[in-house]
């Protein structure tokens, strides 16, 4: 059985369109996540109560920094399906990074900004 070197340009638009779809999803989760870090929707009157919430307060710092994390997160996997529609164009999308073979389709339809192989992934891991 011959070996294929890359994807087909029929199997990379295929790609492109589930990637465009989850890059806006993703950029619309970010957007969310940036307009409750900075408050934007906030109408300013949290700090307009007479009395102190110690405990309230600590619970708003936590949960203000877990979304800070699932920005920085969701920045990243911006990044990354931004960085696997150039691969598309460039035509190397889909080939391991580690090992130069074609990474399953099935894997990329799950990660579609995948570099890795399963088999070069869990080498990684040992």
């Amino acid at each position: 059985m011959e070996e294929h070197t890359r994807y087909s340009d029929a199997d990379l638009q295929e790609f492109k369109a589930l990637i465009e779809q989850k890059l806006a999803e993703a950029r619309k989760d970010l957007e969310l996540l940036s307009s409750t870090m900075s408050h934007k929707n906030d109408h300013g009157t949290d700090d307009t109560s007479p009395t102190f919430k110690l405990m309230e307060d600590g619970s708003d710092v936590l949960s203000r920094e877990e979304t800070a994390q699932l920005a920085v997160r969701q920045q990243k996997f911006v990044k990354h399906l931004g960085d696997a529609l150039i691969r598309i164009e460039n035509k190397t999308y889909g080939l391991c990074r580690v090992t130069g073979k074609l990474i399953p389709k099935a894997r990329l339809m799950v990660v579609p900004h995948a570099t890795l192989s399963i088999e070069a992934k869990e080498a990684q891991q040992r």
